[in-house]
């Protein structure tokens, strides 16, 4: 007579794989949604300094409403003043 006994240790590595393996995929997803965050914020940034840097040479009304629209500022002194920034 034969007696056979099953251990579970294959479930066990599976588990721990499937665990790793979606622990990763979280891990890469945030790290992509940050890059994104992150580049966005440099081209927001970039923005704001090549249209100030051609506002502070042609002063012309398209320039402000780009800059008013990027930088939430109404008044042409407020964008002014915040180009100044940009520009030092």
């Amino acid at each position: 007579m034969k007696f056979e006994l099953k251990t579970e240790n294959e479930n066990y590595s599976k588990s721990f794989t499937q665990f790793f393996g979606i622990f990763f995929s979280l891990t890469f997803i945030i790290i992509l949604c940050d890059v994104g965050l992150k580049l966005g914020i440099i081209s927001r940034n970039h923005k704001i300094e090549y249209n100030c840097r051609i506002l502070s040479v042609e002063k012309s009304k398209p320039y402000f409403k780009k800059l008013s629209r990027i930088s939430n500022l109404k008044s042409k002194q407020q964008i002014w003043e915040f180009c100044r920034e940009f520009i030092k």
